[in-house]
């Protein structure tokens, strides 16, 4: 029994320990963000509707442009056995949508990123894989993302498998996971397909004939697809990601959502999540990552000119930088005895301790950054603590109220960043992850809460103005 146990260790253990992380994140933090609305909405209206698309939420709220139900789709497909037990079981329906679906999207991810890590083994060692590992588990974003049902996560686990079948040596391969990527879920991927199929090209790994045959193909069937699929769902002629790429590129709307300097992913974004990537010098002590890691580079130093940056964006970028930080760190490792490399392998330990201190505070800040949800929780507690059965309506604004929109709606409560508003009183706020403060003695850090939501009660409303509430002072 003891072998066998210890052969599944070895075979799943690095996968049981990411898995882990993921989960915790999961179900410590299971509320989303309104660029995750659309794929959550769509896997509930697949699950909880299925073929009534006249019920489905995106014909009514389409937001600012289409997206592709077929992430959607498949992951609902994987997590339905899991749905129906829930409904046979009459548990509530919110746990289906913000933990089973993002359990099974992490599962897909974290399935990929295993296939990479396999092929890790294969070309750098065991050694280099577990540095990998121990890179990748002490890193916030990676492992907090993976379940976020985001297109540029589902978009990641297609550039897992690319990654994957470079280093195995199946560049066509490769190249139809990307060509997939970026004309179903993530269009931007173009600018890691471009580099990637260009070097492939320039050091004679791929012709230039068979690349053209294998591409073209690949995407007139990704695109029939994606028309096929999307244009039921939508109920008119539709590419979602070709509208993607109009709106942020051509119209360059994408900076209406605020913008960062040229140098903000190298400067910022990629510190956070990889401060370990100062250990890049892998490019230096190995040659065989270097054909591996410059595509990924000019991925992010091309978009870097889109003036709208956010971390998810790059986010595919991740698993090569820790590659390389991985080879460095095993190079400092098996040379940890000799003088100079010495301290590099204390520099190396004290990295890896501060990359866990900026996960802890990270994942405390991740925590307390999703106010409306909790302002939602809170509200459900006290409907059911009171035992009251009449329906209450609850709207929750995502950004800007329009006054006049609530002067004719007969909410209950609203949940908004306004603490006053006509025609309704300021019951409680829920405060938010504000800043980090650096103070003296211990704990060096803290952070800053303020209220970032009010739950606003229509006064008018009996159910409101008959109970004692915090107040918002």
């Amino acid at each position: 029994m003891a072998p066998q146990s210890s052969k599944f260790l070895q075979n799943y253990g690095f996968d049981l320990v990411l898995g882990s992380i993921a989960a915790f994140y999961v179900f410590m933090a299971p509320y989303t963000k309104v660029e995750e609305s659309f794929n959550v909405q769509a896997m509930h209206d697949i699950l909880y509707h299925q073929h009534h698309l006249e019920n489905y939420d995106h014909l009514e709220f389409p937001g600012v442009v289409p997206r592709t139900f077929i992430g959607a789709l498949i992951v609902s497909i994987l997590a339905s056995p899991v749905i129906l037990a829930m409904n046979l079981l009459h548990l509530p329906k919110i746990y289906s949508l913000l933990q089973v679906i993002r359990l099974v999207l992490g599962c897909i991810i974290l399935l990929t990123l295993r296939f990479f890590r396999i092929q890790v083994r294969n070309k750098f060692g065991h050694q280099v894989e577990a540095f990998f590992v121990i890179l990748t588990a002490l890193q916030f974003h990676l492992l907090f993302y993976c379940t976020r049902p985001l297109p540029n996560i589902l978009s990641l686990g297609l550039v897992n498998l690319a990654y994957g079948y470079s280093l195995k040596g199946s560049f066509y391969a490769a190249l139809k996971c990307l060509i997939f990527a970026t004309i179903v879920f993530r269009c931007d991927m173009l600018l890691l397909l471009g580099p990637l199929g260009l070097q492939l090209l320039l050091t004679k790994s791929i012709s230039l004939w068979e690349s053209l045959k294998c591409g073209i193909s690949t995407a007139l069937l990704c695109i029939g697809l994606t028309t096929l699929v999307d244009t039921i769902m939508w109920k008119k002629l539709v590419w979602p990601e070709f509208e993607v790429l109009w709106f942020n590129s051509v119209l360059n709307r994408s900076s209406e959502w605020g913008t960062h300097s040229f140098h903000w992913y190298f400067t910022s974004a990629l510190p956070a999540p990889c401060l370990q990537h100062i250990l890049s010098l892998g490019v230096f002590l190995d040659r065989r990552i270097l054909s591996y890691i410059l595509p990924v580079f000019l991925f992010v130093l091309l978009y870097s000119k889109l003036p709208h940056k956010e971390l998810r964006f790059i986010i595919s970028s991740v698993p090569i930088f820790n590659l390389s930080a991985a080879i460095a760190a095993n190079r400092i490792y098996n040379n940890r005895k000799k003088s100079l490399w010495k301290l590099l392998y204390f520099c190396l330990l004290g990295l890896l301790l501060i990359s866990l201190g900026c996960t802890i505070i990270t994942f405390m800040a991740s925590y307390n950054n999703y106010p409306s949800g909790y302002g939602l929780k809170h509200l459900h507690q006290i409907g059911h603590s009171t035992n009251d059965t009449d329906e209450q309506w609850v709207h929750i604004d995502p950004s800007q109220i329009l006054i006049e929109e609530f002067r004719w709606r007969n909410f209950t409560f609203l949940i908004t960043e306004h603490s006053n508003i006509e025609g309704f009183k300021c019951l409680f706020a829920i405060n938010g992850f504000s800043k980090i403060h650096l103070q003296s003695g211990l704990p060096p850090i803290s952070l800053v809460e303020e209220p970032k939501v009010f739950i606003l009660g229509n006064i008018k409303s009996e159910y409101v103005i008959t109970r004692n509430w915090p107040g918002c002072s």
